[in-house]
């Protein structure tokens, strides 16, 4: 199983922060991406905030904390985040326009055995990893906000990715302090389905129990 010590995560909007706060609880070394320097010094101030938070609630040790934040590091380009990862982590907006970008430019940035995972919900994991020539290195890592509270993890195999990667990045899910979930591709996965399901059924209902005059 290849072994990841360092993960690189792409955009530090609410999610990617999230992750790159788990990432390095978890201990990796991990540096986290976004253009904006903004986005990057918000994404500093409100992970600190948050680790100050379990502190506070005896859920993480000072000296683990402290240790948290040693292990993160910012970066301004995906070239300089990504190319020393073992793991790259996307989680740019979820459009596929966006994640294909972003992964035909890892694939060319990153070493041959570097694993890509995209935090999607719902988008095709097969479609965006047949732009890489490492298809069995593409996997999803499909996280829950808030990041650093929220227990599940998917990780979703897509047509080629290999039993390795998704043994990697399970071990990965898991000294997050994650429960794993590993799953087939599918349209919206688990969650997203079952989720959809519930909304259907609590419209239906409304509507078998609304006064007709009311639809």
């Amino acid at each position: 199983m290849a072994e990841v010590r360092t993960i690189a995560v792409i955009g530090a909007g609410i999610m990617g922060r999230g992750i790159a706060h788990v990432a390095a609880l978890g201990g990796y070394r991990t540096i986290l991406e976004d253009l904006v320097p903004e986005a990057l010094r918000k994404a500093e101030s409100e992970i600190k905030t948050n680790l100050d938070k379990a502190v506070e609630l005896n859920k993480v040790s000072s000296a683990d904390a402290n240790a948290t934040l040693s292990r993160l590091e910012y970066a301004g380009s995906v070239d300089e985040a990504a190319r020393e990862a073992d793991l790259v982590i996307e989680a740019v907006p979820e459009e596929m326009e966006s994640k294909i970008e972003i992964f035909t430019l890892l694939d060319k940035i990153c070493r041959p055995g570097t694993i890509l995972a995209s935090n999607t919900s719902s988008l095709s994991i097969t479609e965006i990893a047949r732009v890489t020539f490492r298809a069995s290195k593409c996997v999803g890592m499909h996280f829950f906000n808030p990041v650093h509270k929220m227990k599940l993890i998917e990780v979703v195999r897509a047509v080629e990715t290999d039993d390795e990667t998704i043994a990697a990045v399970s071990a990965v899910g898991r000294r997050m302090g994650k429960e794993v979930v590993v799953i087939k591709e599918s349209p919206g996965f688990i969650t997203s389905r079952i989720y959809a399901m519930i909304g259907n059924e609590a419209f239906f209902c409304c509507r078998r129990e609304l006064p007709r005059r009311l639809i």
